[in-house]
């Protein structure tokens, strides 16, 4: 009796596990950041950036997408601060650092990185940007080169245009509910989600507008990288950029979205710690 009903159980589980969703369809829960070595807020172009400070090595900044905040960093954090320094941060207006009546403007997110960086007397760094992160670092890499060594840029975009239509993707919606509750319990700011979403939204539609010309000035070493289920940026863009800037490197993980480092941190966090380590192009190219 015990038997069949342990081997019916088992059946029952197989049958769940073949039937579950891939994992590109689904949002893992936000992680947590570890004990950082330190914390706090950094004036910086008439605002207070959050930050924290983990490990010792050479230096990287990890900066995050547009409507989330560093925790989303928690598993890489935690496989890099072994091996260098990782600094996070919460982006203007994003999670717990402030903002002002400016417009936002990747020119202008991209000043808060390298003020971050001036305040924490760091001049020069490794960039891992995810999505509006990953646009932040590729300005800087154009604006502000001599500050960066390395640029891992993640589901990026050159142009309003290499944005696909999320609006029926359940995973986009999933993340974009999650992040309003993550806004109301961290934001300085914990009422003002939508205005928060309205003027960002406006920065999306018009920014970046980058031609083939202004990747061709990055000469700083890059990998562009997606997901092969990302459901925000349009393949061709992800190689329009990979192909513009001198020397990078393409990688498209595999079964995963534009929630990669949530959905496999393990590939992603190999993927950054071998272009850390050695940063030549992928051994494999786009899928």
């Amino acid at each position: 009796m015990l038997r069949n009903l342990f081997t019916a159980l088992l059946v029952t589980i197989s049958i769940t596990a073949a039937h579950a969703a891939p994992r590109w369809l689904n949002l893992p829960p936000t992680p947590t950041l570890p004990k950082a070595a330190q914390s706090g807020f950094a004036p910086v172009n008439g605002i207070k950036i959050w930050y924290a400070v983990f490990g010792r090595g050479e230096p990287v900044i990890l900066v995050h997408g547009g409507l989330a905040n560093a925790s989303y960093w928690g598993h890489q954090v935690r496989a890099l601060q072994r091996h260098y320094q990782v600094i996070v941060m919460d982006s203007r207006g994003h999670g717990r650092s402030s903002r002002n009546q400016e417009p936002y403007g990747y020119d202008l997110m991209a000043s808060d990185v390298v003020g971050l960086l001036d305040h924490l007397k760091i001049k020069q760094a490794a960039i891992v940007g995810w999505s509006d992160g990953a646009i932040i670092g590729l300005d800087i890499a154009m604006k502000h080169p001599e500050r960066v060594t390395r640029l891992f840029a993640f589901a990026a975009n050159s142009d309003p245009s290499g944005v696909a239509d999320i609006a029926s993707s359940g995973v986009f919606n999933a993340y974009i509910a999650r992040a309003g509750e993550e806004y109301k319990r961290l934001s300085p700011t914990p009422a003002a989600y939508k205005s928060f979403v309205d003027e960002i939204t406006r920065m999306w539609e018009s920014q970046p507008k980058w031609t083939a010309a202004d990747l061709a000035a990055i000469k700083v070493p890059t990998w562009i990288v997606d997901g092969d289920h990302d459901e925000a940026i349009k393949r061709e863009n992800t190689e329009f950029m990979a192909a513009n800037i001198p020397g990078a490197g393409l990688l498209i993980q595999p079964q995963v979205s534009h929630f990669s480092f949530l959905q496999d941190p393990e590939q992603f966090s190999d993927d950054v710690l071998h272009f850390l380590e050695r940063g030549e192009r992928p051994a494999a190219a786009a899928k």
